[in-house]
């Protein structure tokens, strides 16, 4: 059997935040006719599209690997991605200096698994070994990191787990065994880090209801809502704006009354396209009383989007990564 070797993260991109290094292929598409791209429409000139924060509106978080958003005064939350793998938990210590520094509280997202592809379980491996309790002692090292942390923590496991794209080795389990898993590591967090809160977060796909833990077990609702031009124009033959995009997601999980939050957002494309997302992604909104904050994705995605349209690049300026 292998030994897994512990990866230090660096701390180089200003202690924070863990990027994801694995890329998944894209899932082969049916074409939708769509329409055609209209270059006119499609026109960039914005430089930064940092999304504009309403001084009454929704607080306004960020996962900011880069630092985009170091100065800036008014994130309320600073998110980063943790593998319960291949991981040194130490660098936790800096993201809460960082943090601290800044006022900010710390939305940390677990993913159960490792970021090397090479040491990544099935699916059906990965759900025996978290009933079986094999991983209860990664969660318990986390848990436990967490609870010497000074900042406020919310910790998000397991997101996304009703998308059946195959993204994720723990989505699209069935729902039960989900729910089982999900509550066996937050009871872990609620043992070891008292006061910490649990955010519960689904992509926003018909069916996250039958993966919902329980009112016991959610303290916040988060969601995703990404935007990207040529894929509104292929999947959904037209431009979505924010409101629409998060309107289905939102709909769904508004009646278990908890706070919502956009866990993660980013929005990709011309001008036209995303001055609407970047003056409406913090603005108070009549029919989403609930939203209460959303946290800006600030990297490239690390997965493929389907129609060949490759990993967008959400990042706020214009980054060097190569297509």
């Amino acid at each position: 059997m292998k030994r897994l070797k512990k990866k230090h993260l660096s701390a180089a991109a200003i202690a924070l935040l863990f990027l994801c290094a694995a890329d998944l292929p894209g899932r082969s598409e049916v074409q939708y006719a769509g329409i055609a791209p209209n270059p006119a429409a499609s026109a960039r000139t914005i430089i930064d599209k940092r999304p504009v924060v309403h001084p009454d509106g929704i607080k306004f978080g960020a996962y900011d690997p880069h630092g985009d958003f170091g100065t800036q005064a008014n994130v309320s939350t600073e998110a980063l991605f943790l593998p319960w793998e291949d991981v040194d938990l130490e660098t936790l210590r800096l993201a809460d200096a960082y943090a601290q520094a800044r006022g900010r509280n710390l939305l940390i997202t677990v993913e159960p698994w490792s970021w090397d592809v090479d040491w990544r379980l099935t699916s059906a491996e990965l759900r025996q070994k978290v009933q079986r309790g094999d991983y209860d002692v990664n969660m318990r090292a986390i848990a436990q990191m967490i609870s010497q942390l000074k900042s406020p923590v919310i910790v998000r496991w397991g997101q996304e787990m009703e998308d059946k794209s195959g993204r994720f080795s723990w989505s699209g389990w069935n729902p039960q065994d989900y729910i089982t898993a999900y509550r066996r590591m937050m009871d872990i967090v609620r043992e070891e880090a008292p006061g910490t809160e649990i955010m519960w977060s689904p992509k926003g796909l018909p069916g996250l209801q039958d993966y919902y833990p329980g009112d016991d077990y959610v303290d916040f609702v988060g969601l995703s809502v990404f935007g990207l031009e040529r894929y509104d124009e292929l999947a959904h033959s037209k431009h979505r704006t924010f409101s629409e995009a998060l309107k289905q997601g939102y709909d769904l999980v508004a009646g278990y009354g908890k706070p919502i939050w956009v866990a993660e957002l980013g929005y990709e494309g011309g001008d036209a396209y995303m001055k609407p997302w970047i003056e409406t992604a913090t603005l108070k909104q009549s029919a989403f009383p609930n939203l209460q904050e959303v946290v800006y994705f600030n990297d490239r995605d690390v997965h493929a989007w389907p129609f060949n349209l490759g990993r967008p690049d959400w990042r706020v300026v214009e980054s060097l990564a190569d297509n």
